[in-house]
């Protein structure tokens, strides 16, 4: 009787054991699935900036292919001038 008795509770024992490590091992697997959830949204969101941004700078380089847009805008945004031409800087 005290085999069985002392065989139960070293079976009880040990899967106590087994069913906390998987507890512990699932919580823990649970924040690290949350934190890579967050992880995706924040680089999602960087994705869509860049490709904004990409889309903006390729359609800038269309426009500067245009002699006379390029002109304009090396004037408007570098100062630059053409001879004789005086710049007046309003902010």
């Amino acid at each position: 009787m005290r085999k069985k008795r002392r065989k139960a509770i070293i079976t009880f024992i040990f899967c106590f054991f087994i069913i906390g490590l998987s507890v512990i091992s699932s919580v823990g697997n649970v924040i690290k699935i949350t934190q890579k959830k967050e992880e995706k949204k924040v680089l999602t969101k960087k994705l869509e900036d860049l490709k904004e941004e990409e889309i903006t700078l390729t359609d800038d380089v269309e426009k500067l292919k245009n002699k006379e847009y390029a002109a304009r805008y090396a004037r408007e945004k570098y100062l630059y001038s053409k001879n004789g031409e005086k710049i007046l800087k309003i902010n």
